[in-house]
């Protein structure tokens, strides 16, 4: 069985995101997107919540499976039996970092990294820019699932009332 990983914050997910894990399990036997759980950065959904997400948005991908992880991606892919990653680029200042950590997890682990390049309608979207744009009362319909433009907007309305 070939199993690769997609990883990340995934906070929110975005339709680059799926347009990446969608391309990937059509290619792969089995897909885990893997959320990673990160204790140092503020982020606007939970653990749990972008798990769920996740899971209402890739419903439709039979050999797409969910999991949350932290500490080293060598170490989840290790636990898993997974000896790939598949990262989507956005751009070439996206290949710079993402070199460097493939070789790292090549290093480490003889863990592979495929880079597949973005659909060209996503090559300017980050769950970052997402959040900026909903936070101020952008539309960010057509940025991300359905699901997630309504859990959006209930998460920000109160954050941008002035006090």
């Amino acid at each position: 069985m070939q199993r690769v990983v997609c990883h990340g914050s995934f906070d929110p997910v975005t339709n680059g995101h799926l347009d990446v894990i969608g391309r990937a399990a059509g290619l792969y036997d089995e897909v885990i997107v893997a959320v990673l759980i990160n204790v140092t950065k503020q982020s606007l959904f939970t653990v749990d919540e972008r798990v769920e997400m996740l899971r209402e948005v890739t419903r439709n991908y039979g050999n797409v499976r969910i999991e949350r992880f932290h500490g080293l991606l060598v170490d989840f892919c290790a636990a898993n039996g997974i000896t790939a990653v598949v990262k989507g680029l956005r751009a070439v200042s996206d290949f710079e970092y993402e070199m460097q950590m493939a070789q790292m997890n090549y290093r480490l682990a003889k863990v592979e990294t495929l880079f597949m390049t973005t659909n060209p309608l996503y090559s300017f979207l980050s769950s970052s820019l997402v959040k900026d744009v909903a936070r101020y009362g952008g539309d960010v319909s057509g940025l991300v699932p359905g699901p997630v433009v309504s859990q959006l907007r209930a998460r920000l309305t109160d954050a941008v009332r002035p006090k």
